[in-house]
Formats: C-alpha cells, sequence, structure tokens
C-alpha cells in the first residue's frame, strides 16, 4: 500500500505478488476502488505483480482540482508505471478503468505491453441509450437514493476525508 505523487496528484495503489511474470495494472469501474478486484487478485498475483490503483476520486485516492477525464487519468497511470521503475506492464480496466486503460495505450503505449478492456464501448454512441441517459442525469439530486448502496457504502469506507466530514466527489457531482 502506498501513495504515488504524480501530476499532482496523491495516487493511491497496493501491490500484490511475486513479481515474476510481467506486471498487471488493475484499473477499477467508475465509482468504485481497486479492492472492486478482491476476488481474483489471489489469482492473479500467483504469478505475477499486480498494482491495484484507486483513480482520482475514488478509493483512497482524494480529488483534485481537475476534470475527470479518462485522457488525464491515463496520463496519471502511465507516470505510476514509471513510479515503480516498470519499462511497460499489462493493463486491464473495467468500464471506467477500461476507459483510462484504452487512453493509456493510445497516448503511452510504450508502457503498456498488453491491454485488456471489460465492459466499455469504443464510442459514447456504443452505450445502451438508457445509460448515457443515467449518466446525464447524475447530480447532487442522485447522493441521497445512492446513500443506501453498496457503492456508497464502500466510498464512504475508503474516501479521504476533508474537514467537515465530507468531500465532492466530481465522479458524480456529489457532496457526500
Amino acid at each position: 500500500m502506498g501513495c504515488a505523487d504524480v501530476n499532482g496528484l496523491s495516487l493511491y495503489f497496493e501491490e500484490h505478488g511475486s513479481g515474476a511474470g510481467e506486471p498487471l495494472v488493475l484499473l477499477h469501474g467508475g465509482l468504485g476502488a481497486g479492492e472492486m478486484f478482491a476476488s481474483m487478485l489471489p489469482v492473479l498475483a500467483e504469478r505475477r505483480r499486480v498494482v491495484l490503483v484507486d483513480l482520482q476520486g475514488h478509493g483512497r485516492t482524494a480529488d483534485i482540482d481537475r476534470p475527470l477525464r479518462p485522457e488525464l487519468l491515463a496520463d496519471d497511470i502511465a507516470a505510476l508505471i514509471k513510479h515503480h521503475g516498470l519499462p511497460r506492464a499489462d493493463v486491464l480496466g473495467y468500464s471506467l478503468g477500461a476507459d483510462v486503460a484504452l487512453r493509456t495505450a493510445i497516448q503511452h503505449p510504450a508502457v503498456v505491453r498488453r491491454l485488456v478492456t471489460v465492459s466499455t464501448p469504443a464510442r459514447r454512441d456504443g452505450w445502451f441509450p438508457e445509460v448515457v441517459e443515467a449518466m446525464d442525469r447524475m447530480s447532487a439530486a442522485a447522493a441521497e437514493p445512492m446513500k443506501r448502496s453498496p457503492v456508497y457504502e464502500l466510498y464512504a469506507r475508503l474516501a479521504p476525508r476533508r474537514a467537515g466530514g465530507y468531500r465532492r466527489s466530481r465522479t458524480a457531482g456529489i457532496d457526500w
């Protein structure tokens, strides 16, 4: 467990595994955290070094004053790979993490050996229309119903705190 200071962000990460085999970086989905991979982590870490990451404004990585855009998050992942002294890594991302993984491979091809994307379209119009509509409706009004969800429980347990006991999550534009 640790944090890497990259691009003005204190990026939380955990390392697991033996270090044998190619390193693997795992990127979680939106409103999630690296621990979403907990059930598969033991198998993945048997033969390789695995780095779990909490993206900006997710899990144990605090938000900073910049947009949450896959292009910017990809710069963070490339910097993290370099921070670990790795010449390259395999990168697996789920949903938002897949967008970030894809952007990392596009923007920083020298640091990505193999790319795996799970549950993400290549273009916005690749999402089901009801998913795009739901994403567009995300606002502070969505906070109260979400407080009864497993996503909020994870957020409340992991998220760095600001003075006053809450922080703003620009992931959904919500003050929690």
